[in-house]
């Protein structure tokens, strides 16, 4: 009996991990001819648990992604393929250090080329991505060495995380603006970080 195709809009309603499992899965079938087990699942996952296995697998025949057959086989359902799971990316521009002068994405400021979703870098706009230094915004889950994915825009609203350009740093906090005055707030569980007071004499 044919089963009805899976489509791109039921697969991208799909979680992270369940896009993985299926990814998983399907490279089972191509390279082993069958489904992988409760157990080999849960390692290629790297989960400690058949459970967290067991639960991803429910969860797909939930969503239309897999059938129970009558005989408690699963099945793949059609239209899941290497090219469906493979979420559409977009090469980012990792930026190092800023000199002084140059523009954030000056060619000799790009440390690397970085895969990221284009669920989360959309066209038409331009990002760049930037390594967090030190604590000041760990209170908004941004800690040392995390990247972060920044949209390149010359405004920003009250409230708005910003990356703000200095002098010769690039520092990332909170943008609050009252008349020709902006303060840029950090969000830390460390009170040495102050507000930074300026006037516009900055770039966001």
């Amino acid at each position: 009996m044919k089963t009805a195709d899976i489509s791109p809009k039921e697969l991208e309603a799909l979680s992270f991990a369940e896009r993985r499992a299926l990814r998983e899965i399907h490279n089972s079938l191509m390279h082993r001819g069958r489904i992988p087990s409760i157990r080999e699942l849960m390692t290629s996952l790297g989960y400690r648990s058949p459970r967290s296995a067991a639960v991803l697998y429910e969860s797909l025949i939930e969503k239309g992604a897999l059938r129970r057959k009558p005989d408690g086989k699963l099945q793949l359902i059609n239209g899941v393929s290497d090219d469906t799971l493979r979420a559409q990316k977009v090469d980012v521009p990792l930026v190092g250090s800023i000199s002084c002068g140059l523009p954030v994405l000056a060619e000799e400021n790009v440390e690397a080329m970085i895969p990221v979703s284009t669920k989360l870098a959309q066209s038409p706009h331009k990002y760049f991505l930037l390594r967090a230094k030190g604590d000041s915004m760990d209170q908004k889950g941004i800690n040392d060495g995390d990247l972060l994915l920044i949209r390149q825009q010359t405004a920003a609203q009250n409230g708005d995380i910003v990356v703000a350009l200095i002098d010769e740093e690039a520092t990332v906090k909170e943008f609050h603006a009252a008349g020709e005055t902006v303060v840029l707030k950090s969000r830390s569980s460390n009170k040495q970080h102050q507000p930074i007071v300026l006037t516009k004499d900055f770039q966001v």
